[in-house]
């Protein structure tokens, strides 16, 4: 994931704050108030030194991906005024598409939930609105062509 900005809101921001610290904190816990069981029992490796051992490299491995979030992340914020008549990040947007009414609001991966009618900026629908404003009308083939027309954009994000 090296080189990747994670655009995420506020919340998530805290979120994935509060995971980080509590893995850290769970992970010092076990490595120094924990005696790690034995490697050896009698000649055969000891299942429980396994299970610690892939245990200790889950967590390690959540907080490496959790350091890298924090690290190389961008908040999403409402854009300026004249700019939130186009489709960025953060944005609610109301559609037609083959005559039906959706509507959904484009996240960042992290945040991308389509039950949620949360679509993220990297999908081929997310991609394809960015940048366009109401009553455009946007192709996208995904894996048919379906055409979404924009019907409004509104912009909650704080």
């Amino acid at each position: 994931m090296e080189g990747k900005v994670f655009h995420i809101t506020k919340e998530k921001m805290k979120e994935l704050k509060k995971e980080y610290e509590e893995l850290v904190v769970s992970e010092r816990d076990k490595v120094v108030g924990v005696e790690a069981p034995k490697i050896l029992e009698s000649e055969d490796v000891n299942p429980e030194f396994i299970s610690f051992q892939e245990d200790m490299e889950k967590l390690r491995s959540r907080i490496d991906e959790l350091k890298d979030i924090l690290e190389n992340h961008q908040l999403i914020k409402k854009p300026p005024k004249e700019k939130q008549v186009f489709v960025d990040l953060g944005a609610k947007v109301k559609i037609d598409v083959a005559g039906k009414k959706d509507e959904f609001t484009i996240m960042g991966t992290l945040e991308a939930n389509p039950n949620l009618g949360k679509i993220s900026n990297e999908s081929p629908v997310g991609r394809a609105l960015l940048g366009h404003k109401i009553g455009d009308e946007v192709v996208v083939f995904s894996p048919h062509k379906k055409v979404y027309k924009i019907r409004d954009i509104k912009y909650e994000v704080g």
